[in-house]
């Protein structure tokens, strides 16, 4: 049987930018859900949580700050964390709070970049998520324009930041919003996509850059910071993984399906890259869900 995630309709009315949840909890089992909005997620005391987000599944320490894309599922979980009170701040705003043509003037680029990023899902460091700590407590005070500046302060000092970890594959989403300013890039990239569930040569990939292979590999590299063979890796991965998450199909059917050419290699690779065996992966997030809905 595979898993349907929520959908949530969070309480947030158009004639609204933003709302502010303040809770104190002992215990996080709300299933793993999405919605059209973005996600500040803000957690104090919260360590031994289970995090999901995409298809990260990670542990939060005592304080933890994610920024989550819309349209990309998350949740956190009691797991480790029994006893605690925990002290949480939702905030929650609309994906067209800011306009695409206002985010793409100078000042705003370090917030459009920010928001790119969080497709993937974002989590800030501690130190970051401490020296905002007072604003966000407070936001829900900020009333009116006061509090739309409050906001805007908030995202302006994420999106300086330097600390953040991305947390789930880019591919995962089928529609990744990284941008590498070329088409070459852009083309051969999107013909890895296209092909990911079979044999690949970096030949083939050079000749949709109209490039030879040895030029495109030193291009592609100086463009994407890795190599060829990492990125098909990544995007396969990134397939693998949703079929890991959505489906009841083998391991072993999985592999061959995403373009590995054996089982070995799939459990080597994915375990580099995450930490964990395919089949012990779907075992924690499967465990994480709780609830199918």
């Amino acid at each position: 049987m595979e898993s349907k995630l929520l959908h949530e309709i969070i309480p947030l009315t158009q004639n609204d930018c933003f709302t502010v949840f303040t809770r104190e909890k002992t215990y996080f089992d709300f299933p793993i859900h999405f919605h059209e909005e973005y996600e500040l997620n803000f957690i104090v005391n919260g360590a031994g949580l289970q995090r999901i987000v995409g298809d990260h599944v990670g542990t939060t320490g005592d304080i933890e700050l994610v920024l989550v894309g819309p349209n990309l599922e998350h949740a956190w979980f009691t797991q480790h964390a029994n006893g605690k009170i925990i002290s949480e701040v939702t905030i929650q705003f609309h994906k067209d709070l800011l306009d695409e043509k206002f985010l793409r003037r100078n000042q705003l680029s370090h917030i459009r970049n920010m928001f790119d990023k969080s497709s993937r899902g974002i989590r800030f460091g501690n130190k970051v998520a401490a020296a905002v700590k007072q604003k966000i407590l407070l936001l829900h005070q900020r009333q009116g324009f006061d509090g739309v500046i409050a906001l805007l302060e908030i995202l302006n000092d994420l999106s300086r930041c330097t600390d953040m970890q991305l947390l789930s594959d880019s591919s995962l989403q089928g529609n990744s919003q990284l941008h590498y300013n070329s088409r070459r890039i852009e083309h051969a990239t999107e013909f890895m996509r296209r092909h990911f569930d079979r044999a690949i040569s970096l030949g083939e990939v050079a000749r949709e850059a109209n490039m030879t292979p040895s030029a495109f590999s030193r291009y592609f590299k100086s463009h994407t910071g890795i190599n060829f063979i990492d990125s098909l890796n990544n995007i396969r991965l990134g397939h693998a993984t949703k079929m890991l998450i959505d489906t009841n199909r083998s391991v072993a059917e999985i592999a061959f399906q995403c373009g590995f050419n054996n089982i070995s290699n799939f459990n080597r690779t994915f375990k580099r890259r995450k930490g964990l065996t395919p089949k012990a992966f779907r075992e924690e997030y499967v465990a994480g869900t709780r609830v199918f809905i």
